[in-house]
């Protein structure tokens, strides 16, 4: 069943992509693009959804905010910040934050770590399989100055965020195919 706690969605959609070797945005997937498969996913339960673009990075027409990087490379925190002052902006406290490279991503994954989000209070709620998910977790819309901070600091990754914060981890009891990450051509089906 899906929470009824508003909830945003911050798509980031405009890495690199080297291992890939291309845009990942962009990819063919099961008759559409990785871009609007995660666009779909996400719209199930998130309003609004802000996909995070890299400056001139070509999209197809999507059911979301298209926001743009100021500058191409900057990495996943400085992306992120903006995705959540535009979600703090449209009057939600907690965002769902994700990569756009993942395919079989669902509601019922975001449904599974809004909860805990709620209940604990926890600035950043992220899945555990073994490892941390940056890019697949709950994150407080509030975060944007602690993310500011960070990046005038000179950091850009993730984990500096997560390990600066109240960041709670739900442990996944089984596997996850809601979590697969497409990252070279090997890992399409």
């Amino acid at each position: 069943m899906t929470s009824p706690v508003p909830l945003a969605a911050v798509v980031l959609a405009g890495g690199a992509s080297r291992r890939m070797g291309r845009d990942k945005a962009t990819l063919p997937f099961e008759g559409s693009t990785l871009v609007e498969r995660v666009v779909a996913a996400v719209s199930v339960r998130c309003s609004p959804v802000f996909v995070i673009a890299a400056p001139g990075q070509p999209l197809p027409r999507l059911s979301a905010h298209v926001l743009r990087d100021e500058i191409r490379g900057v990495g996943p925190l400085v992306a992120t910040g903006r995705g959540l002052r535009a979600a703090a902006d449209a009057g939600r406290d907690l965002a769902f934050v994700c990569a756009v490279d993942m395919p079989y991503l669902s509601a019922e994954l975001i449904d599974e770590l809004v909860a805990p989000a709620v209940r604990l209070h926890a600035d950043i709620v992220l899945p555990w399989d073994g490892r941390d998910h940056y890019l697949a977790g709950i994150y407080r819309s509030t975060l944007t100055d602690r993310i500011a901070e960070l990046v005038a600091a000179g950091e850009r990754s993730m984990r500096a965020l997560a390990e600066s914060v109240d960041t709670q981890r739900v442990v996944l009891a089984a596997e996850q195919p809601a979590l697969t990450n497409v990252n070279t051509t090997a890992d399409l089906p």
